[in-house]
């Protein structure tokens, strides 16, 4: 239609809005993180929508490291960072930037402050700064050092950069307003003396500017027209235009940069909390960072998780201005929508137990024609050997079925899928009464898995000739939290799932999948859809991680 209307978030309106009255040219946007830890699923609504804000409006995408805290700043952070924004087909392009690369040009910043008398040096601990800043009831207290002349902050600023103090015994603030209602703009501190070493600046600076104050004076510098951020951050919106007008970077808030907030992007009974996972993996509970039961972009990734999956989860949880919880299953269904046409469906006993057609040729193997995808002939077919001897799964054989099973029992005839007709003549137990090999014959006349007289059977299943089968170890997840309890106890720990990952040692799969390489994934016949995992598998000793069960109850809101 061409006069359809199409609805625009808020954020877009403002951007529309800033190009129509002239307040940018060109939109400029960023990822700014923290390397304090690796990303997770509510930072790729971050990333993905600042792209896709500067794609839509034909601008630019900086991809920037908040490096201001070195304590808790690593390298390895850093490179995982980068290939999560990367695999997630964020394009930087040129434009990678660190904080760290304007700590000169912040410096200078304060010292003009401190010249227009915007910022002043102070004594005061953190202990004493915090009662004098008052309540949210209660205005706060002058502090006794705002009184310094310009001459003396300059030499103090000066000496807090050579080194002359020591770690926490001076500071630098803001000059603004300590009855103000909004706590934030009580003469925030700016700077502060820490002898720490930094990842990218070693041992260069041994004083660092505070979030509010870099974070700013970053966006500024690069030329950033919106600051898109998380809500917790409104309140910090008059100290960012305060930092970015004082500095002389724009004139009024209307003007870049101009700081937007948007409601985080919430996930129902996962952990995203950095220092939750952290003492999961110090614990040894999982297996690293990227461990498939959490949801890390990392952990997503290895667990099968595709980029289209995650963009279009992103999409259908839109902007806003008012927080929510998501489903996890609608990631669940995101993912099943992406893969269901792409991935070919092959056959995998992940409990097997061992079936011989006693009427086969012996000796003999046929190549069996297999559609790789029966929603999408696209992919075409594959020859899967068909031999006298296979393996199904266990849960398709019972020795004594309940009315509406379909499936093998004594005397019950079903489809091997794309193959033939069999009937179940007997089976062989051990000393522990577990069902060890079942014995049928077939109707050579139902090659292909159709009667030439018109019979009917009710069941049909998968199979893995035994000869040819490879064997692989096949990892089930489950939520690493207790759903039922909720995410946290009361004294805020973790409510763990002991049953969150189940290994499968002896699975044996069609040999086509004897070639698969780290995050190939595949839908196993009725089974769900699994990948091979980047960290554990081996071309001789393959891994797989489900990524999601075939099917779930979700269904998207409207539908």
């Amino acid at each position: 239609m061409e006069n359809e209307v199409v609805s625009k978030n808020f954020i877009e309106q403002i951007i529309e809005k800033d190009l129509s009255e002239g307040h940018c040219k060109v939109v400029k946007t960023r990822f700014p993180p923290e390397p304090n830890g690796y990303l997770h699923i509510g930072h790729a609504k971050s990333i993905l929508l600042n792209y896709g804000l500067a794609v839509k409006y034909g601008g630019q995408f900086n991809f920037r490291f908040d490096d201001t805290n070195p304590t808790k700043e690593d390298t390895e952070f850093v490179e995982s960072i980068k290939a999560d924004v990367k695999w997630l087909g964020a394009d930087w392009e040129d434009r990678l930037f660190f904080a760290s690369d304007y700590f000169e040009e912040m410096y200078e910043a304060a010292v003009e402050l401190i010249r227009k008398g915007k910022a002043y040096v102070s004594d005061l601990s953190a202990e004493e700064i915090r009662s004098y800043r008052g309540t949210l009831t209660e205005p706060g207290k002058e502090d006794p050092y705002a009184g310094r002349s310009v001459e003396e902050n300059l030499a103090l600023f000066e000496g807090m950069r050579n080194g002359e103090f020591a770690d926490g015994s001076k500071v630098l603030r803001a000059r603004i307003d300590m009855s103000s209602s909004n706590i934030n703009m009580r003469d925030p501190i700016l700077y502060r003396v820490a002898r720490m070493t930094h990842h990218n600046t070693g041992d260069q600076w041994c004083i660092y500017p505070m979030y509010d104050f870099a974070h700013p004076l970053e966006d500024a510098i690069e030329g950033i027209t919106h600051s898109i951020c998380t809500l917790e951050f409104e309140d910090h919106r008059p100290l960012y235009d305060w930092v970015v007008i004082e500095t002389g970077y724009k004139n009024s808030p209307e003007e870049s940069p101009k700081q937007i907030e948007f409601a985080k992007l919430y996930l129902t009974n996962v952990v995203t909390g950095k220092r939750y996972i952290k003492r999961l993996v110090e614990e040894g509970i999982v297996d690293g960072w990227d461990d498939p039961r959490l949801v890390s972009i990392a952990a997503l990734k290895r667990r099968g998780f595709t980029p289209e999956s995650i963009r279009n989860f992103v999409e259908l949880c839109g902007v806003s201005k008012s927080n929510s919880s998501v489903d996890y299953a609608m990631l669940e269904y995101c993912i099943r929508e992406d893969l269901k046409m792409k991935c070919p469906r092959m056959m995998a006993a992940l409990d097997p137990v061992k079936v011989v057609i006693d009427n086969y040729p012996q000796g003999q193997v046929e190549y069996l024609e297999v559609p790789n995808n029966l929603e999408n002939p696209e992919l075409g077919s594959r020859k899967a050997p068909f031999s006298g001897e296979l393996y199904i799964d266990r849960e398709d054989f019972m020795e004594e079925p309940p009315r509406k099973y379909f499936r093998m029992f004594p005397g019950n005839e079903v489809r091997l899928m794309n193959a033939y007709f069999v009937t179940c003549e007997s089976f062989h137990k051990d000393e522990a009464g577990n069902v060890t090999e079942i014995h049928c014959t077939y109707d050579p006349a139902s090659k292909g898995g159709n009667s030439p007289d018109g019979r009917k059977v009710k069941g049909t299943i998968h199979w893995v000739s035994a000869a040819h089968a490879i064997p692989a170890e096949v990892r089930l997840y489950e939520n690493i939290v207790d759903e039922e309890r909720g995410v946290y106890n009361e004294d805020g720990s973790l409510n763990l799932n002991p049953n969150s990952r189940t290994i499968l040692k002896n699975c044996y799969l069609e040999p086509d999948l004897a070639g698969a390489e780290a995050y190939d994934s595949f839908q196993f016949v009725r089974q769900g859809f699994f990948c091979v995992d980047a960290k554990d598998s081996r071309p001789e000793s393959l891994v797989f991680n489900r990524i999601v069960s075939l099917k779930s109850s979700y269904k998207l809101p409207g539908k």
